[in-house]
């Protein structure tokens, strides 16, 4: 019997390039494009790594959130960094359309497709967080953010943070840690759209841990993943 989940892997913030056309607004801002600011350092290789190990798609936006925050609505305050906010409205809409757009109708159509075909969806949004935000130290390895309200989700986070016990019990756990999991981004929109069926997940993870041991990070989540998706499997077996 196959998988009754189907796992869709993203990341928003998985580079910090810019587009030839927009690289004098950037002029100066090297620092900022390098750091936290401007992408999520050490996501793409571990969503990767995920998708590799499930045999499913990546889909990674390159491109730096100084540009257009992927993992944002555009009602939102930082859709727009102070790089960006001022241009015209008709530029703003031309990076929407070829910079936004493309990998929210991308997943939108993943998730659609799965559900189509009679699976239910664990999306992943894979990203990573700074250890120290403006003097506060972050108490967390690992953050799995989620919508308390909704019971696939709890019962998805619960099982995820039992199997990463499981398999590396050093690794310091908290759930809506360090935001909120119902904050507005990619997968709030997506629960919105896909009211059954679909779990949305973002995982978050401390650079710290990345940078120092980036191989024990990708053997303790894809191992945790894999437990999560068995038991789905037996559960449906069952």
């Amino acid at each position: 019997m196959t998988n009754p989940l189907q796992l869709v892997i993203t990341c928003e913030h998985a580079g910090n390039r810019v587009p030839a056309t927009y690289r004098a607004l950037f002029s100066g801002a090297a620092q900022r494009l390098a750091s936290h600011r401007g992408w999520d350092p050490g996501a793409l290789p571990l969503a990767r790594a995920l998708a590799r190990a499930f045999g499913v798609p990546c889909h990674a936006v390159p491109w730096t959130r100084l540009l257009v925050e992927a993992n944002r609505s555009p009602h939102h305050p930082a859709f727009w960094s102070d790089l960006t906010r001022s241009l015209p409205a008709a530029e703003r809409a031309r990076i929407v359309s070829l910079y936004w757009k493309p990998h929210r109708l991308a997943v939108r159509a993943s998730v659609a497709r799965a559900l189509r075909a009679g699976r239910a969806v664990l999306h992943v949004s894979v990203h990573s967080f700074t250890p120290e935000l403006d003097g506060a130290v972050r108490n967390a390895d690992i953050g799995l953010l989620y919508d308390p309200r909704l019971a696939f989700e709890v019962r998805t986070v619960r099982a995820w943070q039992a199997a990463l016990a499981a398999v590396d019990p050093g690794l310091r756990v908290r759930r809506n840690y360090p935001y909120r999991g119902v904050a507005d981004g990619h997968t709030t929109v997506l629960r919105r759209v896909f009211p059954d069926g679909y779990a949305g997940i973002e995982l978050e993870v401390n650079q710290g841990l990345l940078y120092a041991e980036p191989a024990r990070v990708r053997r303790a989540v894809v191992a945790s993943v894999r437990a999560v998706m068995d038991a789905a499997r037996k559960g449906e077996r069952a």
